[in-house]
């Protein structure tokens, strides 16, 4: 029902812009979500809500993207906009995943109804619809914490406040300011606002949707730098953010993950611009400046581009592919595998060599000067292993779908990373419009498991789940 409400929201942008078409489907689409939403409210109301489980939080974190998914979909598809429901599925799906992946090949012909649309998917998927309900399902009398876990499943980000809803209000608070923020920034250097306002939605989310064809390559330096720096800031835990806005600097200074992502960043930039300055003789800014771009929108997982960096020497793309197994921060917009893990999972293969010397010694991994219990290293290592066979599995999957090798593991790291643009045939500069139709429904449910973390899905695969 919440989600009907946002698409009444859009309905706004096409009739400003006089698209009556696209205003009645718009109109249509959210009154059927209203009240598909409406009917399994009553159909519910009567039962006990009160004591929501932790298998109970993962079956509803899992269903609500799924649904929220399909019923995304009714605009583009009941428009005709995008008239093969596999395409509106896929577009949806990979708005709520906040991947960025498209089936679109002309953008900029797209009602800017449905434009706005496709970013407010990615604002609400940003965030998590599951936090925003996390502020309303108290009000009903209905547990949260168990549903802010699943999305994070193996480590929880800082809580803000004792209360789950208050955590969920203040995320939600910096999360809004941030959008705000770039959209008078960008409108500053000379976008309008309705542009301004579909980037910002696309940018803090990290997502990647663009309102035009050639991405963000087309605008300022300016613009570019903004898009950059909240890039960073969306992939940034938003404890973080909260804990700056109480001028407690010293927990972000000495945040362990935070100051390794900002290595990460820092030290592929400068490979990167040194690399292209000695073989393209490019300008120094412009060769920096789309380094740093690349290589932020990679490690952020948002998926905008400034430049074919398909045409980029071969030996950069590896790298480029390399990146795309990162990620973000723990509690932040970003998908991929997490800095944290990252992290963690080289600490830990450092410190094997000294348990080889000494094996009678105690050596834990820390972070933050704490002491990672072994537990979550084993939630760790087990992600990253499913990660890499899940990539694997869906490389081989897309190849069986037709695709050459390289377009076939872009698709399935990207999808999965929640990246969106890859290499090869699936890179910057096209879509994923030629992959067929079973390939996308696969591809929708990577994004999907990219986004809940994997194990928040899979789970619900396992027999022992339904066990008591």
């Amino acid at each position: 029902m919440m989600l009907s409400i946002f698409m009444l929201i859009s309905i706004s942008w096409s009739v400003y812009y006089n698209e009556t078409h696209t205003t009645q489907y718009l109109l249509l689409s959210s009154a059927i979500t209203f009240f598909s939403g409406f009917l399994a409210y009553m159909l519910t109301r009567r039962h006990d809500h009160r004591n929501i489980g932790k298998k109970e939080g993962y079956v509803i974190v899992t269903v609500i993207y799924i649904s929220i998914s399909f019923f995304g979909s009714l605009p583009f598809f009941l428009s005709g906009a995008i008239p093969n429901f596999s395409d509106a599925f896929f577009e949806s799906t990979s708005g709520i995943a906040t991947t960025g992946a498209t089936i679109l090949t002309d953008i900029e012909a797209i009602p800017k109804g449905l434009l706005f649309w496709r970013s407010m998917t990615h604002w609400l998927g940003g965030m998590g619809i599951i936090v925003l309900t996390l502020a309303i399902l108290p009000i009903l009398g209905v547990g949260g914490m168990q549903l802010f876990v699943a999305e994070v499943p193996g480590t929880t980000p800082s809580r803000l406040h004792p209360r789950i809803t208050q955590t969920a209000k203040r995320l939600w608070g910096i999360y809004a300011g941030l959008t705000l923020v770039q959209t008078i920034l960008l409108m500053f250097g000379g976008m309008d606002f309705f542009h301004s306002l579909n980037h910002a939605f696309s940018t803090v989310a990290t997502g990647g949707f663009s309102t035009q064809n050639d991405s963000i390559a087309g605008y300022s330096p300016y613009i570019q730098y903004v898009i950059v720096l909240f890039m960073i800031l969306g992939a940034t835990s938003f404890s973080l953010h909260y804990f700056v806005l109480k001028g407690q600097f010293e927990k972000v200074l000495n945040n362990e993950e935070f100051r390794f992502y900002l290595g990460v960043i820092a030290s592929f930039t400068v490979f990167f611009f040194l690399v292209l300055l000695a073989v393209n003789q490019s300008g120094i800014e412009y060769t920096f400046r789309k380094s740093l771009f690349q290589v932020v929108s990679i490690i952020t997982t948002t998926g905008f581009v400034t430049t074919d960096y398909m045409e980029w020497e071969g030996f950069l793309w590896f790298f480029l592919f390399i990146l795309m197994f990162t990620g973000g921060c723990i509690g932040s917009t970003a998908g991929g595998l997490k800095m944290i893990r990252v992290l963690v999972l080289i600490k830990n293969t450092r410190l094997e060599f000294k348990r080889l010397l000494h094996p009678m010694a105690i050596i834990p991994v820390r972070v933050n000067q704490k002491t990672i219990p072994q537990e979550i290293i084993h939630n760790f290592l087990a992600f990253f292993l499913l990660y890499m066979l899940l990539f694997m599995g869906g490389a081989a999957t897309m190849t069986l779908f037709g695709l050459d090798f390289t377009s076939a593991i872009g698709a399935s790291a990207a999808t999965l990373g929640n990246i969106g643009p890859a290499i090869a045939n699936v890179g910057p500069i096209d879509s994923y419009a030629n992959i067929p139709d079973a390939a996308k429904w696969i591809l929708s449910l990577y994004m999907i498991l990219g986004r809940l973390e994997i194990f928040t899905v899979l789970l619900l695969l396992s027999p022992s789940f339904y066990k008591k």
